[in-house]
């Protein structure tokens, strides 16, 4: 839009401009052709007045000699009696505007060669006549310095005119390009973004507007977290609980039960979230993601008087995972520490940044992992650490876990460092 206003008011200027530069260039050279002829014309007037005063002075062509070098006209002086004074008038016989002016009218005239005053005199004998002439040149005397003066000066005015356009289409524009990255923003998942309240009314009107759609788009996936929440609370704490009672009556069957349950219930937490996290920015600070779920998971810690240790960078941490996503593996691996290690056994959670790359890792006390370094432990499916390592992978990191049997045992992941 700036470079079609710019356009628009750069034609109009210079159509406007062109109107009034034209007419005063035609008007300029007029001028300076009048001017040369008034100069010719005064010449002749003031040499027929010496003529007609002096016509019988012999000492005529000595007195009219200063006037007529004095003059920047060429003056040429023909007698009633043939005898030309001052510049050269050899054909004057022939010549039309000589036999013209011997008829008694007195008139100018302009062609090739520039520009003629003829003015007859009446004298005794006959007529005398006076021609004045002026060159091309001295017609158009200063009319090219003028000329350029005009059309620099239209030149600067369709200049400045464009740049106030620009700078009015800028300010117009400015606002509508701060809008239309908003609503980018938006669309890649930039839920804070807000559109600046600036500009015409009509972009304020439109920033408003665009700001009210994303308060309501936030409203509405706010809620919907809320209630996938709830959902995965209300049924991950009484599965949990009921897998931890199932594993004191020491029926391994029911705890296998118990946790294929639990293993089904996350699948279907987590097809249930999955829309929520395609509309969600891909992107959030690890750090204070970890440290809400560490203060989840501490009060049942405490309950069961598991040691805590935490370690936290002192800046953020920020990943290309959702926080829900991310959420969700932290919450797999703590919980597979509660469930397969005695209470009392104490845990770890450490988080920091090397070399570009963050390592997540969940360590416990416990008697490590049973047949392989990607098996489950007695008594579960190990599905929640497998549904952990398909998400961590699709955001570009890896999870390993350690040795069997080996102890302590740990849960390492690695995630790339978002820009």
């Amino acid at each position: 839009m700036r470079r079609q206003v710019s356009t628009l008011v750069a034609l109009i200027s210079t159509a406007i401009v062109a109107s009034f530069v034209i007419p005063l260039l035609l008007l300029v050279s007029s001028l300076a052709a009048d001017r040369g002829m008034a100069v010719a014309g005064q010449q002749a007037n003031s040499v027929a007045m010496l003529v007609a005063g002096l016509n019988r002075d012999v000492r005529l062509p000595e007195l009219l000699s200063p006037a007529l070098a004095s003059s920047p006209a060429a003056t040429s002086v023909v007698l009633a009696d043939g005898t030309v004074l001052g510049v050269a008038w050899p054909d004057f016989g022939t010549d039309p505007g000589y036999r013209r002016a011997r008829g008694g009218e007195a008139f100018s005239t302009r062609d090739d060669q520039g520009g003629h005053v003829f003015v007859p005199v009446l004298v005794d004998g006959g007529v005398a006549v006076i021609r004045s002439s002026v060159t091309p040149d001295q017609l158009n005397q200063g009319v090219p310095l003028a000329w350029t003066s005009i059309i620099a000066l239209g030149l600067l005015l369709s200049g400045v005119a464009v740049f106030v356009a620009d700078r009015a289409a800028r300010a117009v524009s400015r606002p509508l390009q701060d809008v239309a990255a908003t609503a980018h923003r938006l669309r890649e998942g930039d839920l804070a973004a807000r559109a600046p309240m600036a500009g015409p009314p009509e972009t304020v009107e439109l920033g408003s507007a665009l700001n009210g759609l994303a308060e309501r788009v936030g409203e509405v996936l706010e809620a919907e977290r809320d209630s996938v929440r709830g959902l995965a609370h209300r049924l991950r704490t009484p599965v949990t609980a009921l897998r931890l009672q199932a594993e004191q009556l020491a029926d391994d069957d029911l705890a296998q039960l118990v946790s294929q349950l639990q293993v089904a219930i996350d699948r279907v937490v987590t097809e249930a979230r999955r829309p929520l996290r395609e509309d969600l920015p891909v992107g959030c600070d690890a750090r204070e993601v970890t440290a809400t779920r560490i203060e989840y998971w501490r009060p049942l810690a405490e309950d069961q008087n598991r040691t805590l240790a935490v370690t936290l960078p002192d800046g953020p941490a920020p990943v290309a995972l959702s926080a829900l996503d991310l959420a969700d593996v932290i919450d797999i691996c703590i919980d597979n520490v509660f469930a397969h290690t005695p209470e009392g056994t104490g845990f770890a959670v450490s988080l920091e940044v090397v070399n570009g790359r963050l390592r997540l890792a969940v360590t416990d006390q416990g008697p490590g992992f049973a047949a392989a370094a990607s098996g489950p432990r007695p008594g579960t499916s190990g599905l929640g650490l497998q549904l952990a390592r398909r998400t961590i992978e699709r955001a570009g990191g890896t999870v390993a876990m350690s040795a069997p049997g080996r102890s302590p045992a740990e849960v390492l992941i690695e995630l790339p460092v978002a820009g």
